[in-house]
């Protein structure tokens, strides 16, 4: 199975957009399964149903920051290369969707939903697009760390 159709799977079993994202790439990750999945919770709907940044946008993120990310009180160019990251993963989904907002992308005028997540029925696949946004951020996720392998700092 692919990444895109793992990624795809998860968020049909249920998982929010985000947590399809990390994971799909969790063998890539030094954390265990549930802390993944703890840690990408919040990010679904665009941030809790706040229908800001698409959760699979959110979710690549969250990975690049575990591969590639830093973890000391950084003000210059390490900071600045892993924002260039981030900003180049963005640039790659936006080129393919037109946005990387949540509420754009589902074409809702609503800027803060409600908190209750709509029932995952048959209908609430047919009206959302967002398996294939999330298939698309996984490929997006996989080509970008195939182009830029990981340097393990074991």
């Amino acid at each position: 199975m692919t990444r895109r159709e793992l990624a795809m799977a998860n968020f049909m079993e249920g998982y929010n957009c985000s947590q399809s994202i990390v994971l799909a790439f969790s063998d890539m990750l030094q954390l265990d399964k549930e802390t993944l999945l703890k840690l990408a919770s919040s990010f679904g709907g665009g941030m809790g149903r706040l229908r800001e940044v698409c959760g699979s946008v959110s979710g690549m993120f969250m990975v690049i920051g575990l591969l590639y990310g830093y973890d000391g009180p950084e003000t210059r160019q390490i900071k600045a290369d892993h924002y260039a990251r981030v900003q180049e993963l963005a640039h790659k989904f936006e080129e393919k969707h037109g946005s990387i907002v949540c509420r754009e992308l589902l074409g809702l005028s609503v800027r803060h939903d409600v908190p209750v997540p709509e029932a995952r029925t048959v209908q609430y696949y047919q009206k959302r697009p967002c398996p294939e946004i999330i298939g698309d951020a996984a490929e997006i996720l996989e080509q970008y760390i195939n182009d830029n392998p990981v340097i393990s700092r074991e």
